[in-house]
Protein backbone atom coordinates (compact mmCIF):
# COMPACT_ATOMS: atom_id res chain seq x y z
CA UNK A 1 0.00 0.00 0.00
CA UNK A 2 3.23 2.53 0.28
CA UNK A 3 3.60 3.05 -3.43
CA UNK A 4 -0.36 3.71 -3.36
CA UNK A 5 -0.30 6.35 -0.58
CA UNK A 6 2.57 7.75 -2.22
CA UNK A 7 0.30 8.22 -5.42
CA UNK A 8 -2.36 9.70 -3.59
CA UNK A 9 -0.87 12.30 -1.65
CA UNK A 10 1.49 13.25 -4.79
CA UNK A 11 -2.20 13.63 -6.58
CA UNK A 12 -4.13 15.45 -3.63
CA UNK A 13 -1.04 18.05 -3.81
CA UNK A 14 -1.61 18.77 -7.10
CA UNK A 15 -4.62 19.13 -7.00
CA UNK A 16 -4.52 21.60 -4.21
CA UNK A 17 -4.43 24.33 -6.60
CA UNK A 18 -7.07 22.89 -9.05
CA UNK A 19 -10.98 22.62 -9.10
CA UNK A 20 -11.37 18.85 -8.77
CA UNK A 21 -13.73 16.29 -10.16
CA UNK A 22 -15.87 14.55 -7.23
CA UNK A 23 -16.50 10.85 -7.77
CA UNK A 24 -17.22 7.54 -5.92
CA UNK A 25 -16.84 4.25 -7.12
CA UNK A 26 -19.50 1.69 -6.02
CA UNK A 27 -20.38 -2.38 -6.54
CA UNK A 28 -22.56 -2.74 -9.29
CA UNK A 29 -24.54 -5.09 -7.66
CA UNK A 30 -25.46 -4.01 -4.49
CA UNK A 31 -24.40 -0.12 -4.59
CA UNK A 32 -21.85 -0.42 -2.25
CA UNK A 33 -19.13 1.72 -2.05
CA UNK A 34 -15.27 0.34 -3.03
CA UNK A 35 -12.88 1.81 -0.50
CA UNK A 36 -10.71 -0.10 -2.13
CA UNK A 37 -10.63 1.46 -5.40
CA UNK A 38 -8.43 3.40 -7.57
CA UNK A 39 -8.91 6.28 -10.01
CA UNK A 40 -7.46 7.96 -12.87
CA UNK A 41 -7.68 10.73 -14.84
CA UNK A 42 -5.89 13.83 -16.07
CA UNK A 43 -2.50 12.73 -15.27
CA UNK A 44 -3.64 11.61 -12.03
CA UNK A 45 -4.10 8.06 -10.11
CA UNK A 46 -5.80 8.38 -6.30
CA UNK A 47 -6.65 6.21 -3.94
CA UNK A 48 -10.51 6.24 -2.80
CA UNK A 49 -11.53 6.73 0.91
CA UNK A 50 -14.06 4.83 2.89
CA UNK A 51 -16.75 5.70 1.02
CA UNK A 52 -15.52 4.42 -2.53
CA UNK A 53 -14.87 8.73 -3.13
CA UNK A 54 -11.91 10.50 -4.54
CA UNK A 55 -11.29 13.52 -6.29
CA UNK A 56 -9.73 14.00 -9.75
CA UNK A 57 -8.89 17.28 -12.05
CA UNK A 58 -12.12 18.59 -14.20
CA UNK A 59 -9.60 18.84 -16.76
CA UNK A 60 -9.76 14.94 -17.77
CA UNK A 61 -11.13 14.24 -20.94
CA UNK A 62 -12.01 10.53 -19.23
CA UNK A 63 -11.55 9.49 -15.83
CA UNK A 64 -11.60 5.32 -14.93
CA UNK A 65 -11.31 3.32 -12.21
CA UNK A 66 -10.59 -0.37 -10.89
CA UNK A 67 -11.04 -2.19 -7.65
CA UNK A 68 -9.43 -6.16 -6.77
CA UNK A 69 -12.13 -7.96 -8.00
CA UNK A 70 -13.63 -6.17 -10.25
CA UNK A 71 -13.66 -5.25 -14.10
CA UNK A 72 -11.71 -1.51 -14.83
CA UNK A 73 -14.49 0.53 -15.99
CA UNK A 74 -14.03 4.61 -18.02
CA UNK A 75 -16.18 7.12 -18.99
CA UNK A 76 -16.27 10.59 -20.00
CA UNK A 77 -17.13 13.36 -17.80
CA UNK A 78 -20.16 14.93 -18.54
CA UNK A 79 -20.05 17.72 -15.63
CA UNK A 80 -18.85 19.13 -13.03
CA UNK A 81 -21.05 17.25 -10.20
CA UNK A 82 -20.63 13.99 -8.85
CA UNK A 83 -19.53 11.25 -10.75
CA UNK A 84 -20.64 7.21 -10.08
CA UNK A 85 -18.60 4.48 -11.80
CA UNK A 86 -20.83 0.88 -10.92
CA UNK A 87 -17.97 -1.96 -11.82
CA UNK A 88 -19.00 -5.12 -12.13
CA UNK A 89 -17.42 -8.04 -9.91
CA UNK A 90 -15.49 -10.22 -11.62
CA UNK A 91 -13.19 -13.39 -10.76
CA UNK A 92 -11.01 -14.39 -13.86
CA UNK A 93 -10.57 -17.76 -14.82
CA UNK A 94 -7.46 -18.14 -17.61
CA UNK A 95 -5.36 -20.04 -19.55
CA UNK A 96 -1.65 -19.32 -20.55
CA UNK A 97 -0.51 -18.92 -23.99
CA UNK A 98 3.09 -18.62 -24.75
CA UNK A 99 4.27 -16.03 -27.49
CA UNK A 100 4.19 -18.93 -30.02
CA UNK A 101 0.99 -19.81 -28.77
CA UNK A 102 -1.32 -16.71 -28.99
CA UNK A 103 0.36 -16.82 -32.54
CA UNK A 104 -0.67 -20.22 -33.79
CA UNK A 105 -4.21 -20.26 -35.28
CA UNK A 106 -4.86 -23.75 -34.19
CA UNK A 107 -4.04 -23.34 -30.50
CA UNK A 108 -5.30 -20.18 -30.28
CA UNK A 109 -8.72 -21.36 -31.52
CA UNK A 110 -8.65 -24.23 -29.24
CA UNK A 111 -7.99 -21.64 -26.67
CA UNK A 112 -10.81 -19.47 -27.41
CA UNK A 113 -13.13 -22.63 -27.81
CA UNK A 114 -12.43 -24.02 -24.59
CA UNK A 115 -13.44 -20.73 -23.31
CA UNK A 116 -16.46 -20.10 -25.42
CA UNK A 117 -18.02 -23.25 -23.71
CA UNK A 118 -16.81 -23.65 -20.08
CA UNK A 119 -16.28 -21.03 -17.11
CA UNK A 120 -12.98 -19.44 -18.30
CA UNK A 121 -13.35 -15.74 -19.20
CA UNK A 122 -9.67 -14.99 -19.60
CA UNK A 123 -6.64 -15.35 -20.99
CA UNK A 124 -2.73 -14.75 -19.85
CA UNK A 125 -0.38 -13.58 -22.95
CA UNK A 126 3.34 -13.56 -23.52
CA UNK A 127 4.04 -10.01 -23.91
CA UNK A 128 8.20 -10.85 -23.31
CA UNK A 129 8.19 -14.72 -22.32
CA UNK A 130 11.24 -16.82 -21.02
CA UNK A 131 13.34 -16.46 -23.75
CA UNK A 132 12.89 -12.73 -24.51
CA UNK A 133 10.39 -13.36 -27.64
CA UNK A 134 7.94 -10.46 -28.08
CA UNK A 135 5.19 -11.83 -30.23
CA UNK A 136 4.50 -8.74 -32.26
CA UNK A 137 6.61 -6.07 -33.98
CA UNK A 138 7.30 -3.92 -31.18
CA UNK A 139 8.06 -0.16 -30.98
CA UNK A 140 9.55 -1.09 -27.34
CA UNK A 141 11.93 -3.50 -28.50
CA UNK A 142 13.01 -1.17 -31.46
CA UNK A 143 13.80 1.44 -29.31
CA UNK A 144 16.41 -0.95 -27.73
CA UNK A 145 17.96 -1.73 -30.90
CA UNK A 146 17.88 -5.27 -30.21
CA UNK A 147 16.65 -7.28 -33.37
CA UNK A 148 13.41 -8.83 -33.45
CA UNK A 149 13.53 -11.94 -35.94
CA UNK A 150 10.47 -13.44 -34.76
CA UNK A 151 7.27 -12.37 -34.99
CA UNK A 152 4.59 -14.55 -34.35
CA UNK A 153 1.80 -11.89 -34.02
CA UNK A 154 1.12 -9.76 -37.43
CA UNK A 155 -1.37 -7.33 -36.16
CA UNK A 156 -1.93 -7.20 -32.38
CA UNK A 157 -4.55 -3.97 -31.99
CA UNK A 158 -6.21 -6.27 -34.76
CA UNK A 159 -6.11 -9.59 -32.04
CA UNK A 160 -6.81 -7.84 -29.25
CA UNK A 161 -9.78 -6.26 -30.82
CA UNK A 162 -11.33 -9.72 -30.97
CA UNK A 163 -10.61 -10.97 -27.95
CA UNK A 164 -11.86 -7.67 -26.18
CA UNK A 165 -14.85 -8.09 -28.73
CA UNK A 166 -15.25 -11.91 -26.77
CA UNK A 167 -15.59 -10.23 -23.19
CA UNK A 168 -12.42 -11.74 -22.07
CA UNK A 169 -10.35 -10.43 -19.57
CA UNK A 170 -6.76 -9.90 -20.56
CA UNK A 171 -2.98 -10.51 -18.67
CA UNK A 172 0.17 -9.28 -20.04
CA UNK A 173 2.85 -11.37 -18.96
CA UNK A 174 6.29 -9.96 -19.02
CA UNK A 175 8.94 -11.95 -17.73
CA UNK A 176 11.79 -9.27 -16.51
CA UNK A 177 14.94 -10.80 -15.21
CA UNK A 178 15.01 -13.70 -17.07
CA UNK A 179 16.12 -11.87 -20.93
CA UNK A 180 18.74 -13.78 -23.19
CA UNK A 181 18.50 -11.61 -25.66
CA UNK A 182 19.09 -8.03 -23.78
CA UNK A 183 22.13 -9.94 -21.68
CA UNK A 184 23.47 -11.25 -24.60
CA UNK A 185 23.45 -7.61 -26.16
CA UNK A 186 24.24 -5.94 -22.86
CA UNK A 187 26.72 -8.53 -20.94
CA UNK A 188 27.63 -5.39 -18.47
CA UNK A 189 24.38 -5.73 -17.43
CA UNK A 190 24.48 -9.50 -17.00
CA UNK A 191 24.27 -12.17 -13.71
CA UNK A 192 28.01 -13.39 -13.61
CA UNK A 193 29.52 -16.43 -11.94
CA UNK A 194 31.77 -16.74 -9.69
CA UNK A 195 34.68 -16.33 -12.09
CA UNK A 196 33.13 -13.49 -13.86
CA UNK A 197 31.88 -15.32 -16.35
CA UNK A 198 28.37 -14.53 -18.02
CA UNK A 199 25.84 -16.91 -15.71
CA UNK A 200 23.17 -19.17 -17.45
CA UNK A 201 20.44 -21.18 -15.97
CA UNK A 202 20.17 -25.10 -16.63
CA UNK A 203 17.92 -23.86 -19.99
CA UNK A 204 21.73 -21.94 -21.00
CA UNK A 205 19.98 -18.55 -20.90
CA UNK A 206 21.20 -15.63 -19.13
CA UNK A 207 19.90 -13.30 -16.87
CA UNK A 208 20.02 -9.61 -16.15
CA UNK A 209 20.89 -8.54 -13.12
CA UNK A 210 18.42 -7.03 -10.77
CA UNK A 211 20.65 -4.20 -9.69
CA UNK A 212 21.00 -3.10 -12.62
CA UNK A 213 18.21 -0.09 -13.06
CA UNK A 214 19.56 0.90 -16.72
CA UNK A 215 18.39 -3.01 -17.45
CA UNK A 216 14.60 -2.35 -16.65
CA UNK A 217 13.49 0.19 -19.27
CA UNK A 218 12.62 -2.61 -21.72
CA UNK A 219 10.66 -4.52 -19.47
CA UNK A 220 9.13 -1.24 -18.26
CA UNK A 221 8.54 0.62 -21.96
CA UNK A 222 6.56 -3.39 -22.73
CA UNK A 223 4.94 -2.82 -19.83
CA UNK A 224 3.43 0.59 -20.99
CA UNK A 225 3.17 -0.85 -24.28
CA UNK A 226 0.87 -3.43 -23.01
CA UNK A 227 -1.14 -0.95 -20.61
CA UNK A 228 -1.28 1.05 -24.37
CA UNK A 229 -2.62 -2.37 -26.25
CA UNK A 230 -5.67 -2.51 -23.37
CA UNK A 231 -4.74 -5.34 -21.49
CA UNK A 232 -6.37 -4.97 -18.21
CA UNK A 233 -3.78 -6.59 -15.98
CA UNK A 234 0.50 -6.72 -16.17
CA UNK A 235 1.87 -9.70 -14.67
CA UNK A 236 5.63 -9.72 -13.94
CA UNK A 237 7.34 -13.00 -13.89
CA UNK A 238 10.31 -14.15 -12.86
CA UNK A 239 10.60 -10.61 -10.99
CA UNK A 240 13.32 -12.21 -8.81
CA UNK A 241 16.90 -13.09 -8.62
CA UNK A 242 18.64 -16.50 -9.93
CA UNK A 243 17.78 -19.30 -7.47
CA UNK A 244 21.74 -20.52 -7.55
CA UNK A 245 24.39 -19.40 -5.07
CA UNK A 246 27.93 -18.37 -5.50
CA UNK A 247 26.62 -15.58 -7.93
CA UNK A 248 28.14 -12.09 -8.68
CA UNK A 249 26.11 -9.39 -8.90
CA UNK A 250 26.56 -5.36 -8.94
CA UNK A 251 25.97 -4.98 -5.59
CA UNK A 252 25.80 -6.57 -2.61
CA UNK A 253 24.05 -9.79 -2.56
CA UNK A 254 22.22 -9.44 0.51
CA UNK A 255 18.31 -9.80 1.48
CA UNK A 256 17.99 -6.47 2.17
CA UNK A 257 19.60 -5.41 -0.66
CA UNK A 258 17.24 -8.21 -3.52
CA UNK A 259 14.00 -7.33 -1.49
CA UNK A 260 14.26 -3.51 -1.97
CA UNK A 261 15.72 -4.41 -5.67
CA UNK A 262 12.14 -5.75 -6.18
CA UNK A 263 9.90 -3.41 -4.68
CA UNK A 264 11.65 -0.43 -6.66
CA UNK A 265 11.34 -2.50 -10.02
CA UNK A 266 7.61 -2.32 -9.36
CA UNK A 267 7.04 0.94 -8.33
CA UNK A 268 8.86 2.20 -11.09
CA UNK A 269 6.45 -0.48 -12.90
CA UNK A 270 3.42 1.09 -11.20
CA UNK A 271 4.74 5.31 -11.83
CA UNK A 272 5.34 4.46 -15.90
CA UNK A 273 1.53 2.86 -16.72
CA UNK A 274 0.32 5.47 -13.87
CA UNK A 275 -1.84 7.43 -16.53
CA UNK A 276 -3.82 3.62 -17.74
CA UNK A 277 -6.34 2.18 -15.24
CA UNK A 278 -4.26 -1.29 -15.24
CA UNK A 279 -4.07 -3.87 -12.73
CA UNK A 280 -0.28 -4.81 -11.32
CA UNK A 281 0.41 -8.47 -10.77
CA UNK A 282 3.61 -10.41 -9.57
CA UNK A 283 4.10 -14.27 -10.16
CA UNK A 284 5.88 -16.04 -6.94
CA UNK A 285 7.55 -18.81 -6.06
CA UNK A 286 4.92 -20.82 -3.90
CA UNK A 287 7.17 -21.38 -0.87
CA UNK A 288 7.28 -17.67 -1.05
CA UNK A 289 3.99 -18.14 1.33
CA UNK A 290 5.43 -20.24 3.25
CA UNK A 291 8.99 -18.87 3.80
CA UNK A 292 9.53 -15.96 5.95
CA UNK A 293 12.55 -14.66 4.59
CA UNK A 294 12.94 -13.68 1.01
CA UNK A 295 13.66 -17.08 -0.30
CA UNK A 296 16.84 -16.26 -1.24
CA UNK A 297 15.44 -14.46 -4.34
CA UNK A 298 13.96 -11.43 -3.82
CA UNK A 299 10.57 -12.38 -3.24
CA UNK A 300 9.38 -11.58 0.57
CA UNK A 301 5.40 -11.64 0.87
CA UNK A 302 4.96 -8.88 3.03
CA UNK A 303 7.20 -6.57 0.83
CA UNK A 304 5.46 -7.81 -1.79
CA UNK A 305 2.31 -7.39 -0.73
CA UNK A 306 2.81 -3.69 -0.19
CA UNK A 307 3.52 -3.09 -3.97
CA UNK A 308 1.33 -4.79 -6.60
CA UNK A 309 -2.76 -5.14 -7.07
CA UNK A 310 -2.51 -8.79 -6.25
CA UNK A 311 -0.06 -11.58 -6.01
CA UNK A 312 -0.04 -14.88 -8.25
CA UNK A 313 1.80 -17.39 -6.34
CA UNK A 314 3.00 -20.70 -8.07
CA UNK A 315 0.79 -23.28 -6.46
CA UNK A 316 2.15 -26.16 -8.74
CA UNK A 317 2.37 -29.77 -6.76
CA UNK A 318 5.63 -30.50 -8.60
CA UNK A 319 7.16 -27.54 -7.21
CA UNK A 320 6.91 -28.31 -3.80
CA UNK A 321 9.93 -30.49 -3.31
CA UNK A 322 9.78 -30.39 0.16
CA UNK A 323 6.08 -30.43 0.64
CA UNK A 324 4.50 -28.16 2.96
CA UNK A 325 3.27 -28.96 6.88
CA UNK A 326 1.26 -32.15 7.47
CA UNK A 327 1.84 -32.87 3.66
CA UNK A 328 5.08 -34.22 2.57
CA UNK A 329 3.62 -35.90 -0.67
CA UNK A 330 2.20 -33.41 -2.08
CA UNK A 331 1.63 -35.38 -5.31
CA UNK A 332 -1.44 -37.19 -3.41
CA UNK A 333 -3.03 -33.54 -1.81
CA UNK A 334 -3.25 -31.02 -4.57
CA UNK A 335 -6.45 -29.85 -3.13
CA UNK A 336 -4.56 -29.45 0.53
CA UNK A 337 -2.04 -27.92 -0.75
CA UNK A 338 -3.46 -25.17 -2.65
CA UNK A 339 -5.73 -24.59 0.58
CA UNK A 340 -2.94 -24.65 2.79
CA UNK A 341 -0.75 -22.46 1.14
CA UNK A 342 -3.61 -19.77 0.93
CA UNK A 343 -4.76 -19.91 3.78
CA UNK A 344 -0.71 -19.23 5.47
CA UNK A 345 -0.61 -16.74 3.22
CA UNK A 346 -4.05 -14.60 4.04
CA UNK A 347 -3.28 -15.30 7.70
CA UNK A 348 0.40 -13.51 7.02
CA UNK A 349 -0.30 -10.16 5.26
CA UNK A 350 -4.12 -9.55 6.45
CA UNK A 351 -5.19 -8.36 2.93
CA UNK A 352 -7.44 -11.14 2.59
CA UNK A 353 -8.14 -12.88 -0.83
CA UNK A 354 -8.69 -10.16 -3.40
CA UNK A 355 -4.78 -10.09 -3.35
CA UNK A 356 -4.37 -14.00 -4.68
CA UNK A 357 -5.19 -15.42 -7.71
CA UNK A 358 -2.96 -18.45 -8.01
CA UNK A 359 -1.36 -20.41 -10.94
CA UNK A 360 -2.72 -24.07 -10.68
CA UNK A 361 -0.94 -27.39 -12.14
CA UNK A 362 -2.03 -28.17 -15.82
CA UNK A 363 0.85 -30.26 -17.04
CA UNK A 364 2.21 -33.58 -15.98
CA UNK A 365 4.79 -34.08 -12.84
CA UNK A 366 7.75 -33.45 -13.18
CA UNK A 367 9.40 -33.57 -10.35
CA UNK A 368 8.16 -36.96 -8.16
CA UNK A 369 6.32 -39.64 -10.16
CA UNK A 370 5.90 -38.56 -13.46
CA UNK A 371 1.94 -39.19 -13.52
CA UNK A 372 -0.18 -37.56 -15.68
CA UNK A 373 -2.48 -34.24 -14.34
CA UNK A 374 -5.52 -34.57 -15.48
CA UNK A 375 -9.42 -33.52 -14.92
CA UNK A 376 -9.28 -34.92 -11.27
CA UNK A 377 -5.86 -33.25 -10.38
CA UNK A 378 -6.64 -30.17 -11.58
CA UNK A 379 -10.35 -29.52 -10.75
CA UNK A 380 -9.32 -30.22 -6.84
CA UNK A 381 -6.96 -27.17 -7.14
CA UNK A 382 -9.53 -25.10 -8.53
CA UNK A 383 -11.78 -26.15 -6.20
CA UNK A 384 -9.00 -25.00 -3.63
CA UNK A 385 -8.80 -21.86 -4.55
CA UNK A 386 -12.04 -21.33 -5.07
CA UNK A 387 -13.14 -22.62 -1.25
CA UNK A 388 -10.57 -19.57 -0.23
CA UNK A 389 -12.44 -16.78 -2.38
CA UNK A 390 -9.33 -15.71 -4.57
CA UNK A 391 -9.31 -13.70 -6.93
CA UNK A 392 -9.81 -16.29 -9.80
CA UNK A 393 -7.28 -18.69 -10.66
CA UNK A 394 -4.73 -19.39 -13.97
CA UNK A 395 -3.70 -22.52 -15.85
CA UNK A 396 -0.55 -23.43 -16.82
CA UNK A 397 0.89 -26.18 -19.35
CA UNK A 398 4.03 -24.71 -21.38
CA UNK A 399 2.64 -26.84 -24.12
CA UNK A 400 -0.76 -24.53 -24.47
CA UNK A 401 -2.62 -27.65 -24.26
CA UNK A 402 -5.84 -27.81 -21.88
CA UNK A 403 -7.93 -30.87 -23.34
CA UNK A 404 -8.22 -32.67 -20.06
CA UNK A 405 -8.66 -29.66 -17.79
CA UNK A 406 -11.81 -30.70 -15.45
CA UNK A 407 -13.56 -27.25 -16.23
CA UNK A 408 -17.43 -26.39 -15.73
CA UNK A 409 -19.23 -26.25 -18.80
CA UNK A 410 -21.44 -22.97 -19.30
CA UNK A 411 -25.11 -22.96 -18.54
CA UNK A 412 -26.43 -23.08 -22.21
Amino acid sequence: MRVRRALLSLALLWLGGAQALQLEVVDAATGLPLPTATLVGGGVQVLADAMGRGELPDTAASVSARAPGYQRHSLAPVSSGPLRIALQPIQPKALYLSAYGIGDAQLRADALQLIERTELNALVIDIKGDRGIVPYRSAAVAATGLPQSIVTVADMPALMTVLKGRGLYLIARIVVFKDEPLAQAQPRWAVRDARGQLWKDREELAWIDPFQREAWERSLALAEEAAALGFDELQFDYLRFPDQAGLSFSQPNTEAGRVAAIAAFLDAARQRVARYNVFIAADIFGYVLWNSDDTQIGQQLESLAGHVDLLSPMLYPSGFSFGIPGHREPMQAPYELVEHSLQHAIERTGRGVPLYRPWLQAFADYAFDHRAFGATEIRAQIDAAEAQGTQGWMLWNPRNRYEAAGLKEKPR
